[in-house]
């Protein structure tokens, strides 16, 4: 009998100690929540202003951040929009959520689909550095897959829109040391001074295999060892700036259209 007792003892104390650290683990996450989204929200504006070249150590981000402008985009037409397209709430708008969402996503066709991301988001925002209502830069929010990976990134162009002022990704899964060296500080400093479109209009901004030839202003080094990390980039960023993505965008910007 006193066997029975100690094990229904041992049981209710285990269950109790497992109901207590159930609500202590519960209530850190509930109350931690708000600290972990600002901190996510940190990062997001402090990758916008990397790619930009903005990005000041010892000085706030978000007293940074205020040089940017952000602004709604009407993929398909190339436009900007006001925010009532996606519910009245720029700030909150998440669009890689909205790209699952098929009433505010477009599903593309193989042909299409060169990034491999399946569905595309009909609202992209978009992030501009203006002076004195002059344009200076655009960043432009890119993703695709890679090898293991979907890759979110931003891609920053100058004022005509063509010449690459940075680009870098924010979140991915890629392989450390061979795929995971699209956060290499020197892979990423090969960006900026490239051409992404051609004399004639046409998407010319290429990822080789292997280094790109010299001086050429269309293309990028390869990932040594991660041939297929590099092909991934190479597609998303075609993707991104082709007729499918920001390409409209991109070309009434130019035309002072947008």
């Amino acid at each position: 009998m006193a066997n029975n007792d100690t094990i229904k003892k041992t049981v209710t104390v285990t269950l109790l100690l497992c109901v207590v650290c159930s609500v202590i683990v519960s209530t850190a996450a509930v109350m931690l929540k708000p600290a972990q989204i600002a901190n996510k929200s940190l990062d997001f504006k402090r990758n916008i202003l990397a790619a930009a070249g903005l990005l000041e150590e010892g000085v706030a981000v978000e007293e940074q951040f205020q040089a940017i402008t952000t602004k709604l985009v009407d993929l398909d037409s190339g436009k900007y929009t006001d925010a009532s397209a996606i519910g009245g709430d720029l700030e909150r708008y998440d669009q890689n959520k909205a790209a699952k969402d098929p009433k505010l996503s477009t599903s593309l066709t193989g042909e299409q689909d060169i990034a491999k991301i399946s569905n595309r988001e009909n609202f992209s925002k978009v992030y501009l550095v203006e002076e004195n209502g002059e344009l200076k830069k655009v960043i432009l929010p890119i993703k695709g897959y890679g090898l293991w990976s979907t890759l979110y990134g931003f891609l920053a162009l100058d004022a005509d829109t063509n010449t690459v002022v940075g680009m870098g990704f924010y979140q991915h899964a890629e392989t450390p040391g061979l795929g995971g060296e699209v956060d290499n500080p020197a892979w990423k400093a090969l960006w900026p001074g490239k051409q992404i479109f051609a004399a004639d209009g046409s998407v010319a901004i290429e990822v080789t295999k292997g280094p790109a030839p010299v001086g050429d202003i269309h293309k990028v080094d390869g990932l040594s060892g991660a041939t297929l990390t590099g092909k991934g980039v190479d597609n998303l960023v075609k993707f991104w700036v082709g007729k499918d993505g920001f390409g409209p965008y991109l070309e009434n910007l130019k035309k002072g259209e947008a």
